[in-house]
């Protein structure tokens, strides 16, 4: 049996694991069965891949989408890795070939969707094969409380009983306590190792604006930060989808729509852009979603509120999988927490689903209008903790002012009350700084006793007090009433002068000030250098590495990521053995690519 650090030298060009991947690996090589949280990009994936080719036998890598198959099929194979996807995309010809490589044990590993692993016909030919190993892929989809679930994934017991001597290995960058339970149980892995990896993505920033004018905000985010960048745009609806495609596309941008109402083939083809191009926008629904593995995707943008932490972290986490510095942009109103809690009560879930669902969007909110260091509140509600603020938020670089709100509440909670607990929040804040308009005066609330009495603040600021109202729960959102502000359960004691209420100051937080707006800029620079014969050479490679790919039909960063090309920049290898030591070169690329590679660097050394 080859030795699995041999493997991690040779086959990927690393010299180290990292984290818990070493003591992952032997408990699956002696035949133990494991769940394995780790974060997005922490190396999931060579849990199971550097046991396969350690392993006799062939592993099989259960996986939900065909564009992660097809993504990591082409980098093991880049990687000199015998490997291949089973899926809906052949023709009977072409995977009737998959299947008699599998047979023949042509193949170290195979990936193929929860559907066709557990048809009689595979099944069947599993049990002709001489399996090591089952890889379970984005496992939370067996929970119904994760935030994915997948009714086929339930059937993946089937393994466990079919192939009871086969370890199963479970993996997943998101799941809090009751999705974690359910799974191992689900899973039958209640006898398995648990490995928690952490949470915690320091690369990326995260930062989160109230939602009034979200393109601009977002076009000058965009334009600041992240110009020439591959990013991804999540909506709630298809049709925003269309329409900020069709808007970047008018601001000069690169951008294209992502959604399940589009054509199986226009889909496909924008995801293969979006993977092979440079420089790409996808506006997508979550219909764009798991297993996203495109390395440089330099931010991840919400314009609509996701429905919940899990949703939100496994979204984010498709930004900086290669540990380079990223964003998380989210803007968000109180419109959203209507739309999404519609959501929730048109669904066919169960009651007690419905109520945990609600208490996950409570969660969200309260990260959204939260004043402390917002990784700290997102690392929380999995479970971990981060003793210091992170200095890599916007709540860290701006600290936000706080200030007491109880008599402001007050106002806000006796407003919505008295105009009747069907209006929604901008007409409210109308009836409270006095707007003579025709609709407050056909229902003669400019009579009423809280008419004009909040005009010490500004619209925006009192937009802000009703967002965070209703963060805390004290006014709830009627969806029956067409998005009318109710009051909430345990809006009494603040009423009534018995509890205090503290806001976070938004007005005005647009922007980050000058002073701080460069050092952040500077905390996420792209992959440029200070010296100017440096980024040429950077860009250089960047070419020359898009031309290969080009001529294989494969997305650049199977040939090298970013972060490698740094590496060959700062090092300026002048040969083999040289570029042999670079981070992430094993035997094959350097077989493959070294001399391309090279010869580029000599020809910048020399200008």
């Amino acid at each position: 049996m080859r030795l699995p650090k041999e493997v991690l030298k040779e086959v990927f060009g690393f010299d180290s694991f990292r984290g818990l991947q070493k003591e992952i690996i032997e408990h699956i090589l002696d035949g133990g069965d494991a769940l394995v949280l780790m974060q997005t990009g922490g190396g999931k994936s060579l849990c199971y891949q550097i046991p396969a080719l350690c392993l006799n036998g062939i592993t099989v890598v259960v996986s939900p989408l065909i564009a992660l198959m097809r993504d990591q099929v082409e980098s093991l194979n880049q990687l000199g890795v015998r490997a291949a996807g089973l899926n809906s995309t052949l023709t009977p010809t072409e995977a009737n070939k998959v299947e008699q490589r599998i047979v023949s044990g042509q193949l170290d590993l195979v990936y193929v969707s929860p559907e066709r692993l557990l048809t009689k016909t595979f099944l069947d030919l599993l049990n002709r094969c001489d399996v090591a190993l089952f890889a379970i892929d984005e496992a939370h989809c067996v929970s119904q409380w994760g935030h994915d679930f997948r009714p086929e994934y339930l059937k993946l017991t089937t393994l466990h009983e079919r192939f009871p001597q086969v370890p199963r290995l479970a993996l997943t960058a998101t799941a809090d306590g009751p999705t974690r339970r359910d799974i191992l149980e689900r899973l039958s892995l209640q006898s398995g190792r648990l490995f928690v990896a952490g949470f915690n993505r320091p690369n990326i920033f995260y930062r989160v604006v109230p939602k009034d004018n979200p393109r601009k905000k977002f076009l000058r985010f965009l334009e600041n930060e992240h110009s020439g960048d591959s990013g991804i745009i999540y909506h709630l609806s298809r049709s925003k989808v269309e329409d900020t495609a069709q808007w970047l596309i008018d601001q000069g941008y690169t951008a294209l729509p992502y959604h399940a109402g589009m054509s199986k083939k226009l889909r496909e083809k924008n995801q293969d852009q979006f993977f092979k191009e440079e420089g790409v926008i996808m506006v997508a629904t979550i219909a764009f979603g798991m297993g996203i593995d495109k390395p440089d995707v330099r931010f991840v943008a919400h314009m609509d509120l996701p429905k919940s932490m899990e949703s939100y972290y496994q979204e984010t986490g498709r930004a900086g999988r290669d540990g380079e510095k990223s964003t998380a942009w989210l803007a968000y109103g109180v419109g959203d927490v209507g739309k999404i809690i519609n959501f929730i009560d048109i669904s066919d879930a169960p009651d007690e689903q419905k109520r945990v669902e609600r208490q996950k969007l409570e969660k969200l909110l309260g990260y959204c209008e939260t004043t402390q260091c917002r990784r700290q509140v997102l690392l929380e509600y999995f479970g971990e903790t981060l003793e210091q603020p992170c200095n890599n938020c916007d709540t860290c670089l701006e600290p936000v002012e706080s200030f007491d709100g109880t008599v402001a509440a007050q106002k806000a909670l006796s407003c919505a009350y008295r105009t009747g607990e069907r209006f929604g929040t901008m007409y409210i804040i109308d009836v409270l700084l006095g707007a003579k308009t025709e609709r407050i005066q056909s229902f003669d609330h400019h009579r009423l006793s809280t008419y004009g009495i909040g005009k010490e603040f500004s619209k925006e600021e009192w937009r802000s007090i009703f967002r965070q109202l209703v963060a805390m729960g004290l006014l709830t959102v009627d969806i029956e009433g067409h998005g009318g502000l109710r009051l909430g359960p345990n809006h009494r004691p603040v009423l009534v002068g018995e509890r205090s209420i503290q806001f976070r100051r938004d007005a005005g937080r647009t922007t980050l000030s000058k002073k701080k707006k460069r050092k952040t800029e500077k905390q996420r620079a792209k992959s440029t250098f200070d010296n100017p014969s440096d980024d040429a050479l950077f860009q250089a490679l960047r070419d020359c590495r898009m031309g290969l790919a080009k001529e294989q039909g494969v997305p650049p960063y199977v040939i090298f990521h970013d972060s490698a090309l740094s590496d060959m920049v700062q090092s300026k290898p002048h040969n083999i053995e040289e570029f042999s030591m670079l981070h992430g070169v094993g035997e094959a690329k350097l077989k493959r690519y070294a001399n391309d590679f090279l010869a580029v660097i000599l020809e910048e050394r020399q200008n």
